[in-house]
């Protein structure tokens, strides 16, 4: 699957950034048109830092885009949407994997929820995406209790996508390459008009 000339595919990671044998890394290496928001990690929770990283990358593609978003980086990709209503009539649409409600502690390897709350993360916002979007969500995803998701994703106009019990979608959770993510931009990515 190759989006259509012109569109750059920008994908957001979660706070663990970069991993090597992640669906999202694999999407980059496999496709031409891919420009990955640079990984901060999860010794800079910073949401403002990751904002203004998601708004350098879509200003620096040029041209439209279609996000693709996992875990925290879907939550990156509302506040984004939230604080830029101009730039994301850019969007053409938004591939939202795994996201978690931050409705109970992380694990301890993650910032606390009160230091969430402190740095902006909280509360999510609720309101509908100005584009077209996506929710693909777990069924058994222990950061995303899946009603929780379902609700996110109708109250941002999304399209829910059950994509059974795998986990948060990620190589803890037995999941490396996802070729289940071209299906799912080519169903965001608009034909070209004749």
């Amino acid at each position: 699957m190759t989006p259509r000339p012109g569109t750059v595919i920008v994908t957001v990671p979660g706070l663990r950034g970069e991993v090597p044998d992640h669906w999202q890394t694999h999407l980059a290496a496999d496709l031409p048109n891919v420009r990955p928001v640079p990984p901060l990690g999860r010794q800079n929770p910073s949401l403002d830092e990751r904002v203004a990283a998601l708004q350098d990358t879509i200003e620096a593609a040029g041209g439209p885009v279609l996000i693709v978003a996992h875990s925290a980086g879907v939550i990156i990709t509302v506040h984004w949407a939230a604080r830029r209503p101009g730039d994301a009539a850019r969007v053409q649409g938004a591939l939202l994997v795994t996201p978690p409600v931050l409705a109970a502690e992380l694990p301890p390897e993650y910032p606390s929820l009160s230091t969430l709350a402190d740095l902006g993360w909280l509360p999510i916002p609720r309101q509908p995406l100005p584009f077209p979007s996506i929710v693909a969500a777990s069924t058994n995803d222990s950061l995303g209790d899946s009603a929780q998701v379902r609700a996110l994703a109708d109250d941002w106009g999304s399209r829910h996508h059950d994509l059974g019990a795998v986990g948060h979608l990620n190589p803890a959770s037995g999941y490396g390459y996802w070729p289940g993510a071209a299906t799912l931009i080519k169903q965001l990515d608009p034909p070209e008009a004749p």
